[in-house]
């Protein structure tokens, strides 16, 4: 079972991912926890390139390199952990990829599904759970130099997160939307309530 979490920086993505794995653990389930980019040092090292740069590049050369960490992810962890039976949770995934490099660029949204679900090999997530939050608020949590994303602006942001409500449908078998404005029990409480529909 694949469950990812996603949304514009500033969520608390990493926050609740980590809370998840342990309520989960505490259950009994065994768990991988990933992120995207990253997880393998393959994957690492274009995280670097991607969002630690100044680095300037074309968007679909961004889209490609975002693409080549994901496949480098599932084929050498994800994969083997869901076939051998453990939950994987991820930090971001695919549904990421799409809307970053395609708001505001020369990229369709639709050829980006198409590359990244080659890329993939055909997986997608069981379930997304998309933390919603405004940009401007998104950007006042951040407690760090912004990344090359982020730097791009508040307009850019908030076009980003109206993208991920838009394409979320297409991500998963699977999503909810999270109101990640509440405070961090409240979040976790819908994250595992949306999990428990889900499963029932």
């Amino acid at each position: 079972m694949l469950i990812t979490l996603d949304g514009i920086d500033g969520g608390g993505k990493s926050t609740q991912l980590a809370r998840l794995s342990e309520y989960l653990r505490q259950a009994g389930t065994s768990v991988l926890t990933v992120r995207d980019p990253g997880g393998t040092p393959t994957g690492e090292a274009i995280r670097g390139l991607l969002l630690d740069s100044q680095l300037s590049m074309h968007r679909r050369c961004e889209a490609m390199l975002f693409m080549a960490a994901r496949c480098e992810l599932v084929q050498s962890q994800i994969r083997p952990a869901l076939d051998a039976g453990q939950v994987v949770l991820s930090d971001r995934f695919l549904l990421a990829n799409v809307v970053y490099q395609s708001v505001g660029g020369t990229l369709a949204a639709d050829e980006l599904w198409n590359i990244g679900d080659w890329a993939n090999g055909g997986l997608r997530p069981d379930l997304t759970l998309l933390l919603d939050l405004p940009a401007e608020e998104a950007l006042s949590r951040i407690d760090r130099p912004t990344d090359r994303m982020e730097s791009r602006g508040l307009a850019y942001l908030e076009a980003v997160r109206e993208a991920f409500l838009q394409q979320l449908p297409r991500s998963a078998r699977h999503t909810a939307v999270i109101d990640a404005a509440q405070a961090p029990d409240q979040v976790h409480e819908q994250i595992v309530r949306a999990i428990r529909d889900w499963i029932v």
